[in-house]
């Protein structure tokens, strides 16, 4: 096999957070990807074609001598992806100039919402809201797991970004470890000194089960800046509204959830 195409692809996979994220990209084995990087074998032509596609290149592009495939990749690259972000990134940035001033609600909160893809249940998550380079972000961990037997059904991670606008809170969040939804929470601020509880309404819905959008009440209970996370973390999961683990205070502040089963658009057939 040419050194050409795997030091190719090689520079190709270097634009991403690493192999195993390319890998499940192009739905391919990771061991078997390994060798063509290693230059232990060549990819069938269904496979060429695959990888072509995916990095955006042409199958005698790939064979190129790399010093001179390395400029064609920074030639198609860069100044696309400039032009390409460069519109979204204006939003952005105008949304952060009118945002206020938020390092008040830096810190963990316990997350709390009736789940929407597990009926009457309600998810426990920990979240942060942290300050980067003058501007807010936000990171929430769900550990989908039952409380009385500690099994865990799955794991979701989200970041995003907080704006505070017009005397409301905005999180825009998305799933960051298989990046197939986003959800989107206005929240009223607290005008206390001492922070508690922050109340408001989030969208979103089911990544699984259904997968039709919902809406629900959701209430931030707030923890401080400094805190044992990985005991934190212990205590999140699914929680049955029976079972006493969660406070009845809170229940009542996140109850008459709109179920994704009951939210259906009328749309006319085509």
């Amino acid at each position: 096999m040419s050194d050409d195409l795997r030091h190719n692809l090689a520079l190709l996979c270097s634009y991403f957070p690493s192999i195993a994220e390319v890998c499940r990209r192009l739905d391919f084995n990771r061991q078997q990807f390994n060798k063509y990087l290693a230059g232990n074998a060549y990819p069938s032509r269904h496979n060429m074609r695959r990888i072509c596609d995916f990095f955006g290149v042409s199958e005698s592009e790939l064979l190129m001598e790399p010093q001179q495939f390395q400029e064609i990749v920074s030639l198609k690259r860069k100044p696309l992806q400039q032009e390409a972000l460069s519109k979204p990134l204006r939003h952005l940035d105008r949304l952060y100039q009118h945002s206020q001033e938020l390092n008040k609600y830096v810190g963990y909160y316990f997350r709390y919402f009736y789940s929407f893809g597990n009926h009457g249940k309600v998810i426990r998550s920990l979240a942060l809201v942290y300050r980067e380079d003058d501007k807010y972000y936000w990171k929430n961990i769900e550990i989908l797991r039952d409380p009385e037997t500690g099994r865990t059904s799955g794991l979701n991670k989200y970041e995003g970004v907080l704006f505070y606008l017009a005397d409301r809170l905005y999180i825009l969040e998305y799933e960051a470890i298989e990046v197939n939804s986003i959800t989107q929470a206005t929240l009223y601020p607290s005008h206390r000194s001492r922070l508690g509880l922050l109340l408001g309404i989030q969208t979103g819905g089911p990544t699984r089960r259904g997968r039709k959008p919902g809406a629900s009440k959701v209430a931030l209970e707030y923890l401080g800046r400094d805190i044992n996370v990985r005991q934190a973390l212990k205590r999140t999961g699914l929680f049955d509204p029976e079972d006493g683990l969660i406070r009845s205070e809170i229940l009542s502040l996140i109850e008459n959830t709109i179920e994704p089963s009951t939210f259906v658009l009328d749309v006319d057939e085509p």
